[in-house]
């Protein structure tokens, strides 16, 4: 049994992270003087652009074939997969728009998203989410949104007549960027379980999501966020 698209990623991420079922990111800003926020801030690093930018702009800073190496396949994006999905048991998501709840975006207008598989063998997949908007925006709206996701620790996605039941735990993110974000979720279906990992940092005004298989994800994130914050 395969799992239903809903649950192959999150992040947002999805969220998000994530791939995508329902983004419910772990690790979220706090106040850097509080020991016990397990994500960061970094505030006053290079700037990557003068203004918000653009969806085409931000597709310019997506990772590429030739950035991730030899392995991988981008995936086609599959339009309108989050019709029909709902979330249950998780008061704070519930009141969240359909879209943002079941990961499919963080609601912000200016987005670009690419997907890959990896030539593994046992169907790794990971993905690339980048929004842009001030940073006073990024900051107030992901971490309004990651606020209600780890207000559960476990919840239901109903994706036509199949439920997957989502369990999340908060995990650190690295120390990348202005602010992070970490999670860890876990996809239940039919009796099989998948776990996907989300890690997503602001650097200035625009927000990198990268969510997938945990291995994947800890080993392109860095380059991610340095392509992100590329100003050329």
């Amino acid at each position: 049994m395969r799992f239903p698209t809903t649950a192959a990623l999150c992040l947002g991420t999805v969220s998000v992270l994530v791939l995508t079922a329902c983004s419910n990111d772990s690790t979220r800003a706090t106040d850097p003087t509080s020991s016990a926020s397990v994500s960061g801030r970094q505030e006053g690093r290079n700037t990557p652009a003068a203004g918000p930018l653009s969806s085409a702009g931000l597709a310019k800073r997506l990772l590429d074939e030739g950035d991730l190496g030899e392995g991988y396949a981008r995936k086609a994006e599959l339009p309108g997969r989050h019709a029909g999905v709902k979330v249950t048991g998780c008061p704070a998501l519930e009141e969240l728009d359909a879209d943002t709840a079941a990961g499919g975006s963080l609601g912000f207008p200016r987005r670009a998203k690419v997907s890959f598989t990896y030539a593994s063998g046992n169907g790794s997949e990971v993905s690339e989410e980048l929004y842009s908007g001030t940073a006073a925006e990024l900051s107030s709206g992901v971490g309004r949104i990651f606020e209600a996701m780890t207000s559960c620790s476990s919840y239901r996605v109903l994706a036509g007549s199949t439920a997957v039941t989502v369990t999340a735990h908060e995990v650190p993110a690295p120390r990348l960027g202005d602010e992070q974000w970490g999670q860890l979720l876990t996809f239940t279906v039919g009796g099989r379980s998948q776990v996907v990992k989300q890690t997503t940092v602001r650097v200035g005004m625009v927000v990198a999501v990268v969510s997938g298989s945990p291995a994947l994800v800890d080993a392109h994130v860095e380059e991610a966020v340095a392509k992100a914050r590329v100003t050329t």
